[in-house]
């Protein structure tokens, strides 16, 4: 995994890594122990996606999701989960990656969006390494 040569000045446990757009590996990694360390099921919305509160139509009827005005106090703080990742995210962001995943609307398609624009390149430039013997 290769790390920036100048970490940022001011970088703080309570602050998430920062992207500049280089370097994604290094941030992806430092992100994912981030997230774990402040809340381990924001991990689990990134990769999973957001908890929907579901119910019943009726007895025997099929799972629907609940209006919010019908959520109860855990619905709440289950649903806070993925705005609380997305969040994250967003902070440990800059400009130019924000226009990235700025329509995205939970934590989990801003992660998938990062990770295929950067590792995606990635894999482009090696192959076109490869390819041109460079």
């Amino acid at each position: 995994m290769v790390s920036p040569p100048n970490i940022e000045k001011g970088q703080s446990t309570y602050r998430p890594p920062r992207f500049n757009g280089q370097y994604y590996g290094w941030w992806k990694t430092r992100m994912h122990d981030f997230m774990m360390v402040e809340d381990s099921e924001l991990w689990d919305i990134i990769c999973d996606g957001p908890y929907v509160p579901m119910k019943k139509l009726e007895e025997t009827g099929p799972m629907v999701p609940k209006g919010r005005k019908d959520y109860s106090d855990i619905d709440r703080k289950v649903v806070e989960k993925n705005y609380r990742a997305k969040k994250i995210l967003m902070c440990g962001i800059g400009p130019d990656e924000y226009n990235r995943v700025s329509a995205c609307d939970t934590a989990k398609e801003i992660w998938e969006a990062l990770q295929t624009a950067h590792e995606g390149t990635t894999q482009v430039k090696q192959s076109r390494h490869a390819h041109h013997g460079i």
